[in-house]
């Protein structure tokens, strides 16, 4: 499982750059990695999706030289029947422990980014632990924080309160995925990014419904076959919109907001998540509209 608040799933090792040694080992610093990339740098093809701190993963195999070959194993796709597939710096993994029991209280981090501490208020363990990173709760609140399973060693980690929420896994609502999507207006475009630091397309899709747990695949058109078509005009806030140009896979997706017609999205030429409304150029590449659920 992964050990780091975010770690990046990369093409091959041979892809990493020297801009990208931020993003790796286990002080992995995500927001610190964006931040120094121009805008062209932010759209390297080498990286293909992030994966959450606690995510479980397969390993396939393990280099000499550091890397892991890994399934990606709640990020479904067609590349791999069991996942998404890729490469991690295995430094950034740790043993799987054991999946939480019935009785234990799974918590999901509501703010866009939050700190692991390693007592209430103290230093931090794990910092920069995103929306979405689910958390296993191992006692009783003090003053406003919370204990959670660490992910190396037996002490708890502590997180603020007002950070987490108890996780159900009702599936949420359109709605109610729109409204998390939203709060990530303005994050940067980052190719291959799923994260409040830097952002893709159908890595916005994906974490604002993983929120709630409904599992949808990491790419735009894998979404688009695990989702229902409804007619264009009928359309309602929360559903998705899917583009592709004439002859060619889905390359786009955004999420319908309000009137038909506008859309919130990790926009490519923009380099940023906007919600606007649909440009003529866009129409033009307009496909169908889907439904989650």
């Amino acid at each position: 499982m992964v050990r780091v608040a975010v770690a990046t799933l990369w093409s091959t090792p041979d892809a990493v750059r020297p801009i990208d040694s931020r993003a790796l080992g286990r002080t992995a610093d995500i927001p610190s990695w964006v931040a120094s990339m121009s805008v062209e740098q932010q759209i390297g093809e080498g990286v293909l999706s992030q994966l959450l701190l606690g995510e479980r993963v397969r390993v396939d195999e393990v280099r000499d030289d550091g890397w892991a070959r890994v399934v990606a194993l709640q990020q479904p796709g067609v590349r791999d029947r069991r996942g998404y597939p890729g490469w991690i710096p295995d430094a950034q993994l740790a043993p799987a422990p054991a999946p939480p029991s019935v009785d234990d209280t799974t918590l999901v981090v509501d703010a866009t980014s939050t700190d692991l501490r390693v007592s209430p208020g103290g230093p931090v363990a794990v910092a920069n632990v995103v929306l979405g990173t689910r958390l296993v709760l191992t006692g009783v609140a003090v003053s406003g924080w919370l204990p959670v399973r660490a992910v190396d060693g037996d002490e708890p980690h502590w997180v603020a309160a007002a950070d987490v929420v108890t996780f159900d896994g009702d599936g949420g609502q359109p709605a109610a995925a729109l409204d998390v999507a939203s709060r990530l207006q303005g994050v940067p475009y980052v190719w291959g990014g799923l994260s409040a630091y830097g952002i893709d397309c159908s890595g916005l899709v994906h974490l604002s419904w993983r929120r709630f747990g409904v599992t949808l695949p990491r790419d735009a058109a894998d979404q688009a076959a695990a989702t229902r078509s409804v007619p264009l005009g009928s359309e309602r806030a929360g559903d998705l919109y899917f583009f592709a140009r004439p002859g060619r896979r889905i390359h786009h997706v955004g999420i319908v907001t309000g009137q038909p017609g506008r859309m919130l999205h990790a926009c490519y030429t923009q380099r940023r998540v906007v919600e606007e409304p649909m440009s003529e150029a866009r129409a033009a590449t307009l496909v169908a509209a889907h439904r989650v659920g």
